[in-house]
């Protein structure tokens, strides 16, 4: 038997006022999510919060980072916007921070970097898929070296460690407990509640 049309009314119309309730109360909280794959969409999104944040207050803002990573480029979006606004923004991993992520979780001074104790790094040389003419191929494999080795060198600044290493590091998927990644210097402390981020 068909459920009348006026049974799902109530649940599709409580759905939009919840988010805007959510996102309200992220807002409060200056608190940014950035979960699952990074899209230009999703860079936008997180781009505009920020500067929305930025405007409000000058007060720090909390990021919350599980990223298998995604497009390059969204992920810089986000680390320039970071470094761009005055708000001072504190990087959180959970669950897994890898690839673009971790580009974009590099955004913050070692100090304001922290990670929840479960939270796995990944760093690894960008990958391409290019097709068509010789040429084409060609200049992209050009463009994904230099991006290589413009990963590498942020990855160096903000660890402390020499260029030459990262490079060898990056050839293949270096994966990182949290202890590991402090050891690494991407992290700079493992943190298990909210107040341990005033110490």
């Amino acid at each position: 038997m068909e459920r009348p049309e006026h049974d799902e009314t109530p649940a599709a119309a409580t759905a939009e006022p919840r988010n805007a309730f959510l996102e309200e109360k992220a807002f409060k909280s200056r608190t940014v999510l950035i979960f699952g794959e990074i899209t230009d969409r999703s860079a936008g999104d997180i781009a505009r919060r920020l500067i929305a944040l930025d405007a409000d207050s000058s007060a720090p803002i909390d990021m919350l980072v599980s990223s298998p990573g995604g497009h390059l480029e969204s992920g810089d979006a986000i680390h320039d916007i970071i470094r761009f606004i005055s708000a001072p923004v504190n990087m959180i991993g959970t669950g897994w921070v890898g690839s673009a992520a971790t580009h974009l979780y590099l955004s913050v001074p070692r100090e304001r970097r922290f990670a929840l104790p479960n939270t796995r790094f990944l760093i690894h040389q960008p990958s391409g898929g290019a097709g068509g003419p010789a040429s084409d191929i060609a200049i992209h494999a050009q463009e994904i070296i230099k991006a290589r080795e413009r990963v590498a060198r942020i990855i160096s600044r903000e660890t402390g460690r020499p260029l030459d290493s990262v490079l060898v590091d990056i050839e293949r998927d270096r994966w990182m407990s949290a202890e590991e990644a402090i050891e690494y210097g991407l992290v700079g402390r493992i943190i298990e509640r909210k107040t341990d981020l005033k110490r």
